[in-house]
């Protein structure tokens, strides 16, 4: 796909879903993912944040019949959020593709206290 023509912001989003390795890739196929401009109202209190570079709404791959829940699950990516804080094309690529990393991790999952763990413990 040629990203050169895209808007930047969706030319990120795009790469960072085909960069994805495979194996992560390939649990996405019943997730809908989707850019939105800003987080609404319900979505912020859903988490009780205050702001969100990205969500994750529907039921995580580790819970019991997940594979027949009524509604796909559905991973947002917030545009506003990811250009006010990451200037540069450089810094948007990779803020984009921890934002996705981080909803595909709780699709997968892995909770917010889990993912803080793994953080600390990778090396610098």
């Amino acid at each position: 796909m040629r990203h050169q023509d895209q808007d930047p912001f969706d030319a990120a989003v795009a790469a960072a879903i085909e960069t994805m390795p495979e194996p992560y890739r390939g649990q996405l196929a019943s997730v809908a993912i989707v850019v939105e401009d800003e987080p609404s109202p319900d979505q912020l209190s859903s988490v009780n944040a205050r702001g969100l570079l990205g969500l994750y709404q529907g039921v995580p791959r580790t819970a019991y019949g997940a594979n027949h829940a009524p509604f796909p699950s559905k991973i947002t990516i917030f545009r506003g959020p990811h250009l006010r804080l990451y200037r540069t094309p450089d810094a948007l690529r990779d803020g984009v593709r921890e934002t996705l990393d981080h909803e595909v991790a709780h699709h997968l999952g892995i909770s917010d206290r889990r993912l803080l763990e793994l953080r600390r413990q990778r090396p610098r």
